[in-house]
């Protein structure tokens, strides 16, 4: 194989576009054996490289866990790559579509073609995951892919070039290096399809720049993901998932729980079971070998202004799990931190946080806590501790955001056969799941004409059967 392209700002990525659009066009859509050997070859070669790919995010962050790693990054596109492999022969068969009565005899179905050339945009908190699981779904649905990965993590950028060189020719997949300017190159080209994945203010600019190409988006975004904690629901179990997904990655997760609502009876207890749950989780507090560091000092600043900002107006900070103050010891290092009083004049009510500070707000009833969420723009994902009853019921037909764990967080995500996507201002669109190959396809709609069939009463010079068929159409 030709190595994947590794194209700088002076390359001219259109150039490139143009030669991939070429080959699709000279090569056709591949059939499905030829989609499955890519899908295996390149679910080999990333198992292979599971370990130069735990160093080189390791290298990024300044410390991610590994365990992190494995299971996010490398694990889950391992799995997401198999469901593909299992479920493509489905995915790519034609579905068959009613005819109408006057039509017949004939036959309607969709078929399901590439696009072409989809680009790419990904983020630097799972520099793995969220570059080559759409990447990879395009190529499972024939298309060619352009993947320009965040200026942020160099190391694993690099890692991706070397390992999918071993896979695809640049006519297939090439990868884009490059700071911010590359990237508004980037989305001003005309692919067939573009894909973001980052936050809602740089979306915009994306989908603006696409808009002059009538190139259409996928806009995977973010916002402020709720947790609601029924009140008297079992509060270290919902304390216990909450401090996994705050946690996870030091909170630089889009999906992370970006605040809890507890109800006001509980928010002291709460907040002993969530310092109780970190300390459990992490012994050795915030220098752990599983604690992850915050990648780089601009995104630790930004975490300790949300901090400032809100003491400085009268927030109560707290510190939770074992040796908190252990966090200096260490470089970008943030410790689980918890943030009660949080009034709407403070950033940290209104800012993403993506970092392990949980700002607590806590509730009288479950109709006051889905107005908090329904004031506030449509998150990403919303969490929902408690028994099936009529307060979830309330939660789940009244709120709208774009997945949804009960009892639970983050798991969502990790279920191949489910959609992944935002809603407004977190994101439009969605892959994952069969929903996932239908975004990367055109959806043809085909109509065969059979010898015979009524739709030829249907023209001129009319005549006396048209009256009858008029008024079945019409009654």
């Amino acid at each position: 194989m030709n190595a994947v392209a590794k194209v700088t700002d002076a390359d001219r990525p259109g150039r490139l576009l143009a030669r991939q659009r070429a080959a699709f066009l000279r090569d056709g859509a591949p059939p499905l054996a030829q989609r499955r050997a890519d899908l295996s070859r390149f679910r080999a070669t990333l198992i292979a490289h599971r370990k130069a790919i735990e160093d080189a995010i390791n290298a990024d962050f300044g410390h991610r866990s590994k365990y992190e790693t494995a299971i996010m990054e490398v694990g889950g596109v391992a799995e997401g790559t198999k469901y593909l492999i299992r479920n493509l022969r489905k995915f790519m068969a034609p579905s068959r579509r009613h005819v109408a009565l006057h039509m017949r005899i004939g036959n309607a179905r969709i078929e399901y073609q590439p696009l072409g050339v989809v680009g790419v945009m990904s983020p630097w908190n799972y520099p793995v995951n969220l570059s080559l699981m759409p990447a990879i779904t395009a190529i499972a649905a024939g298309n060619r892919v352009m993947l320009k990965p965040s200026e942020f993590t160099p190391a694993t950028n690099a890692l991706l070039v070397e390992m999918l060189g071993e896979i695809f020719s640049e006519d297939q997949f090439a990868i884009v290096t490059g700071d911010a300017a590359v990237g508004a190159g980037f989305t001003a080209l005309p692919f067939d399809h573009l894909v973001f994945t980052g936050s809602t203010a740089v979306g915009r600019s994306v989908m603006k720049a696409a808009s002059d190409n009538l190139v259409p988006v996928t806009l995977e975004l973010g916002g402020k993901s709720p947790s609601i904690v029924a009140k008297g629901h079992a509060l270290d179990r919902a304390a216990a998932a909450i401090v996994y997904g705050k946690l996870l990655s030091a909170g630089q997760t889009c999906i992370a729980p970006d605040y809890a609502l507890v109800h006001e009876s509980d928010v002291d207890a709460f907040v002993t079971a969530y310092h109780r749950k970190a300390a459990s989780f992490y012994p050795d507090g915030p220098t752990s070998e599983h604690y992850t560091s915050i990648i780089n000092e601009r995104h630790y600043a930004r975490l300790q202004g949300l901090i400032d900002d809100a003491r400085s107006k009268g927030a109560q900070i707290v510190e939770v799990g074992n040796g908190p103050g252990d966090a200096i010891r260490r470089p970008n290092t943030v410790a689980p931190t918890v943030v009660l009083g949080v009034t709407g004049d403070m950033r940290i009510a209104h800012e993403e946080i993506f970092g392990p500070v949980l700002p607590i707000f806590p509730y009288r009833d479950i109709e006051e806590a889905i107005a908090y969420v329904n004031a506030r723009p449509r998150p990403l994902a919303l969490y929902y501790f408690g028994a099936d009853d009529e307060d979830r019921r309330k939660v789940l037909s009244r709120t709208t955001s774009g997945n949804v764990t009960i009892n639970g967080t983050i798991m969502h995500i990790a279920q191949d056969d489910l959609p992944f996507g935002g809603v407004g201002p977190s994101g439009m669109g969605a892959y994952h799941g069969v929903e996932g190959f239908r975004t990367f396809s055109h959806a043809k709609g085909i109509y065969e004409q059979g010898h015979w069939n009524l739709s030829n009463l249907l023209r001129a010079p009319f005549r006396k059967p048209i009256d009858a068929i008029l008024n079945v159409m019409l009654r």
